[in-house]
């Protein structure tokens, strides 16, 4: 694997640490104030029924920080060409509707369409997928040159991951904790891939949203001070499709059609098996229940913190895996893969010695509300 000095420069390299710094520092110190403000407009989330694990008002509309330091490090380190300006216009209607979303707790169907419309700007602004690898090792076609279905293909992308981090996000710093191990991912990726791919926005970018959680996440750690709400889990994943679209998709290879989904495979994995549960009890899709995979960790006996780490160590070993396909090939990733699993099971019996040891704390992310896109 080559070292970052050979990927970068050092003005690069002292680029992408700046754009995590400074995004790092105003997401830290801007969420007292948006605590403060949560408050005073009313985005607090007050345990009214058993789906939700903090018994007592938490804000949660700490995800405005996120975008703050997000788009301070952007604004300040990324040239805008057209293609990031439709992203950041579609980000921040994304994070206008999280924010009303947050206070008057929305329909699901009406923030569906308006994130249809949100990823339509970024789409048409030039972010698509236009062509894809072909999956299939044995066929004379290396890719898909997808046409106009590129315009449909990437929507559904961009929505779909929209909507995962939001469905993860159930207990105290996972949804954020999740979204940055996948950010440093996209990070290490867009430095590794930066000579195919031509461009170092992407890597600076992914810093920039990598040092936004990392500031909120001392917040939101358990027990929970504030949470991000859909505000953040929203913005995450939007931020995190485009990207995507304009670093990982712009490769020719069978890695740009394996990588997103191992970057996002938690989020991904748990949205997938919610919507084919939900549609097979004849309920909709956006329907909510406790049927998460944290969820299903705390009904097995681990405490929030544990199942945060466990869930937590799963991103890492994909992420990780994700790295390795990257820099050393699909073996290389499959082997890795296999063996951190083993050592994450052995870990597991070893230190935690399985579930059972401690009760669930009280103080988690918010859980879903009846109508919204939470899962």
């Amino acid at each position: 694997m080559k070292n970052l000095s050979e990927i970068m420069g050092a003005q690069e390299i002292w680029l992408v640490l700046l754009a995590l710094g400074l995004a790092a520092v105003v997401a830290f110190a801007s969420t007292p104030l948006v605590k403060a403000l949560s408050v005073k407009i009313g985005a607090v989330d007050v345990p009214k029924d058993g789906r939700r694990m903090h018994d007592h008002p938490i804000p949660r509309m700490g995800g405005l920080a996120i975008f703050f330091g997000f788009m301070a490090a952007v604004l300040l380190f990324v040239p805008l060409d057209r293609p990031k300006q439709g992203m950041l216009l579609g980000a921040v209607i994304i994070v206008v509707l999280g924010m009303l979303d947050d206070r008057f707790a929305l329909p699901a169907k009406p923030k569906f369409l308006v994130q249809i419309a949100a990823a339509l700007i970024a789409v048409m602004a030039g972010n698509r997928i236009e062509v894809l690898s072909n999956p299939n090792i044995f066929s004379p076609n290396p890719v898909w040159v997808l046409g106009w279905l590129s315009y449909p293909v990437t929507v559904i992308w961009i929505v779909a991951i929209t909507n995962s981090v939001n469905f993860i996000d159930g207990l105290d710093g996972l949804a954020c904790g999740v979204s940055t191990i996948s950010a440093a991912t996209m990070l290490v990726i867009a430095l590794l891939v930066r000579e195919q791919v031509g461009e170092q926005d992407v890597a600076v970018m992914m810093a920039a949203m990598v040092g936004a959680c990392i500031g909120f996440l001392p917040y939101n750690f358990n027990p929970a001070k504030i949470f991000m709400g859909d505000t953040g889990s929203t913005f995450l994943g939007f931020i995190m499709a485009v990207v995507s679209v304009q670093g990982m998709f712009k490769q020719y290879t069978i890695i740009s059609f394996v990588v997103p989904f191992l970057m996002l495979g938690l989020p991904i994995f748990d949205e997938c098996f919610a919507i084919i549960r939900r549609l097979s009890r004849g309920q909709s899709p956006m329907a909510p229940d406790r049927g998460h995979v944290h969820h299903r960790l705390i009904d097995m006996g681990f405490s929030q913190k544990q199942a945060v780490g466990v869930l937590y160590v799963i991103s890492a070993i994909l992420g990780l895996s994700a790295v390795v396909l990257t820099a050393g090939g699909a073996d290389k990733a499959m082997i890795f893969l296999l063996a951190m699993g083993a050592a994450a099971i052995i870990a597991w019996r070893v230190f935690l010695g399985g579930p059972g040891h401690e009760k669930p704390e009280d103080g988690g992310e918010p859980e879903e509300k009846e109508g919204d896109g939470h899962g």
